[in-house]
């Protein structure tokens, strides 16, 4: 058996497939990736399948629907930030809460950027709205749950919210403008604030 020789110059090029990761994650990877770079509109099977390194008909079979593929791009982007955000592994003190968030933001900003992206897109297409509002209930969760671990009595809504949409904003703003002192500089405010509703 011999091997069959294509002729110089008619070789075919072969893809070259990214390894983020495998199967359904990495194209979820690749799809977090190309709405952080385009938006969601620019957010197609072949975009997805070209970031990812694979066939088109191979994104198609594991989403069926491109607003599948968007459910689970916005499930699967949370699921990935709150793992790899601070909420929830501090020590119950003001001192450590919120550690490690600008290295999050620096170590992963298409994951922010695509959370972004989806809110804004949600103004225009009410039916993310929904998904998106139970899944940023985690958010809301986490903070409550932090902030009651180094705070006295219940915390409420309110208070968990503001310290969120704190948190929430010098994210973005580290991704925007590239800030990581001045990120750095608001948490050790944040965390005095935090302190002195400790003691009180």
């Amino acid at each position: 058996m011999t091997d069959s020789v294509e002729p110089a110059g008619e070789r075919r090029t072969r893809k070259r497939v990214n390894h983020y990761g495998t199967g359904r994650v990495a194209l979820l990877d690749a799809a977090v990736r190309v709405v952080a770079r385009g938006g969601l509109r620019r957010l197609t099977y072949r975009a997805v399948a070209e970031e990812a390194g694979v066939t088109h008909g191979l994104v198609v079979h594991h989403f069926g629907s491109r607003d599948a593929l968007i459910e689970e791009a916005v499930t699967h982007a949370i699921r990935a930030s709150l793992s790899s955000s601070t909420l929830g592994t501090g020590a119950g003190r003001p001192a450590d809460f919120a550690t490690g968030l600008t290295d999050m933001v620096e170590s992963g900003p298409e994951l922010q950027a695509f959370q972004y992206e989806l809110l804004l897109e949600a103004r225009r297409r009410p039916e993310l709205l929904t998904h998106l509002r139970s899944l940023y209930e985690e958010y809301f969760e986490a903070t409550r749950r932090e902030l009651s671990r180094m705070l006295p009595g219940p915390v409420d809504r309110g208070l968990s919210r503001l310290v969120f949409a704190a948190l929430e904003g010098l994210v973005l703003h580290q991704l925007v403008f590239g800030e990581r002192e001045v990120t750095e500089e608001a948490l050790t405010r944040l965390r005095t604030v935090l302190e002195g509703l400790a003691e009180g």
